[in-house]
């Protein structure tokens, strides 16, 4: 990465400034679309969304293309410059299904606006694209700005094996930042976070009457001993690990012969990742109650965006850039849920981690997104892609 030249924004935040109304509406319309991850008609209807936003400003659209999973999205100014691009990324899909926030699912007062993925993350994307609208008004030419447009981030995309993520690391080659539009702090970015593991666990036993629950293996109750093991990881630092599912059994007095659960168990390293599977395996195997069997699946994955000297090296020039331009400066902040901003920065590409929208209440219906921090964020993307 090149040396930083800080110059002075303003002109450039006045645009910003002017656009700040188009864009409120615009993050309107994409709540208004309801775009769950297992809902791959309004995930793309979201995507044409910006694409049809992007294309009226005369920037180049990619579309990855997925079956089951909504397709991703790159939008790209200034193309045909040399220079290592910056990239902006957020998701389109969210965790509600579809009907959760009434109808209409959108609503605004004079500090908030309401809805599915307010700031979990279209809040993100529409500061983005703001960011990218004001600086090709202002005659920004100098590198290339990509907006990738993540489709299924909600469930560590394993409904495509991973597709879409590995289409956001071939877009983002060679790039001089990504900088991923999740919520942010305020005054924190996140540089790292933990990685996931999410398992499912199918328990086998022997039914019997319950008059005879001596002749029966209860697979209830194997599980029950597989699940305390499994709970004991509780290291803030380290391995967690939550078993929040569970289901078994046919009636009250019956022995149960299958029982399943989950696993959600989350590291800081690669490492750690491998000691958990580990541990999944020898717990797996073993049978705390003779004659009980179980298979453990790995249903998803997310690596952990551990500690990059090129991303601490990033942080330090974006906050020269926002001291230059009477921006806040930020701190970092550690990540206990899962980021596609992860693999980025596995895969080599400076990274930063939640610039997005302010907000409260993400994965809830109570979800919403501070209206004045949309000039904020794109006040902030846009200074780190003229500046960096």
């Amino acid at each position: 990465m090149k040396a930083v030249m800080v110059v002075k924004c303003e002109k450039i935040f006045e645009v910003i400034d002017s656009l700040n109304d188009e864009y409120i509406g615009l993050w309107a319309d994409a709540c208004s679309i309801e775009s769950p991850t297992n809902f791959k008609e309004g995930v793309d209807k979201c995507g044409e969304l910006f694409i049809k936003k992007a294309k009226a400003l005369g920037f180049d659209i990619d579309i990855h293309k997925e079956e089951v999973s909504g397709n991703a999205v790159c939008i790209t100014m200034n193309s045909d410059s040399d220079l290592p691009p910056v990239v902006f990324s957020g998701h389109l899909d969210t965790v509600h299904p579809i009907g959760s926030f009434g109808n209409p699912p959108v609503s605004l007062d004079d500090e908030y606006i309401y809805g599915p993925g307010a700031n979990d993350c279209k809040g993100g994307i529409v500061a983005a694209l703001l960011a990218m609208d004001a600086l090709s008004k202002y005659g920004f030419k100098d590198r290339p700005i990509k907006l990738l447009l993540q489709s299924d981030e909600e469930n560590g995309s394993r409904f495509c094996d991973k597709r879409t993520v590995q289409y956001m690391c071939e877009k983002s080659k060679g790039a001089a930042a990504f900088l991923n539009c999740e919520g942010y702090g305020p005054h924190h970015v996140v540089i790292e976070r933990k990685g996931i593991l999410k398992y499912s666990f199918e328990v086998t036993g022997r039914a019997a009457h319950a008059s005879v629950c001596y002749n029966g293996v209860s697979a209830i109750a194997e599980a029950a001993r597989k699940i305390s093991e499994l709970e004991k990881l509780k290291n803030p630092d380290g391995l967690t690990c939550n078993c929040g599912l569970i289901s078994g059994g046919t009636a009250e007095n019956s022995v149960p012969e299958k029982c399943t659960f989950t696993a959600d168990i989350r590291f800081k390293t690669v490492d750690e990742m491998e000691e958990a599977k580990r541990l999944v395996a020898e717990i797996a195997s073993t049978a705390f109650i003779e004659g009980s069997t179980c298979k453990a699946t790995l249903v998803s994955y997310r690596t952990p965006m551990e500690k990059r000297e090129r991303n601490y090296a990033l942080l330090d020039k974006v906050n020269e850039i926002f001291k230059e331009n009477n921006i806040p400066t930020v701190c970092t902040f550690f990540g206990n849920g899962g980021s596609d901003a992860a693999d980025l920065s596995q895969f080599g590409v400076p990274t930063i981690d939640g610039l997005g929208t302010e907000g409260k209440f993400i994965h809830s219906i109570n979800e919403r997104g501070l209206l004045s921090s949309l000039a904020r964020a794109a006040k902030r993307l846009a200074s780190i892609a003229y500046c960096i």
